[in-house]
């Protein structure tokens, strides 16, 4: 039996089509997030470009991943996606390429985020856009559901005791 690869490790798709890990932003907090660009939730993106803009510089990256599950809300291509996170939101985080978070063909980081519980004690199915998974250095994940904003109490503590000062 060989061991399921660590959290971190887990291979997924940039926007540029390349193959990255939540590894490859270094050892520090990262912010994982369902992103749409038609959605009620879809301001959400100010309050994680803040974040980023914010926290960078001590350890945090915000990862942005497309999907198109929840009520085709994100039907558009990734340049399409790109642009419009750039120009509307001042996105500065990295958005990868667009995936299923439920289903068969979940992509395998978000099956492995889904075994999380968030503060009801609940795991399963990602719920909507914009569900925020926290993977602290350690690898251990606190998640967020949809109506928790970014900028949360719950979630800037969170952030602000897992960097460094």
């Amino acid at each position: 039996m060989t061991d399921a690869p660590a959290l971190r490790d887990i291979p997924f798709t940039d926007a540029s089509g390349d193959a990255r890990t939540l590894a490859s932003y270094g050892d520090g907090v990262v912010l994982v997030v369902n992103v749409a660009s038609k959605c009620g939730l879809t301001p959400q993106y100010g309050a994680l470009e803040e974040l980023q803009r914010t926290y960078g510089e001590r350890g945090l990256t915000v990862v942005g991943f497309p999907c198109n599950q929840f009520m085709g809300q994100e039907p558009g291509g990734m340049d399409e996606i790109l642009d419009y996170c750039a120009t509307t939101w001042g996105v500065s985080f990295p958005i990868n390429d667009k995936i299923r978070v439920n289903g068969s063909h979940a992509a395998p980081l978000y099956k492995a985020l889904k075994k999380n519980k968030d503060g009801l004690g609940l795991a399963g199915p990602v719920a909507w856009n914009f569900e925020k998974f926290v993977v602290l250095p350690d690898g251990s994940v606190r998640r967020f559901r949809p109506n928790v904003t970014p900028d949360d109490p719950a979630i800037t503590a969170l952030i602000e005791e897992h960097l460094p000062r």
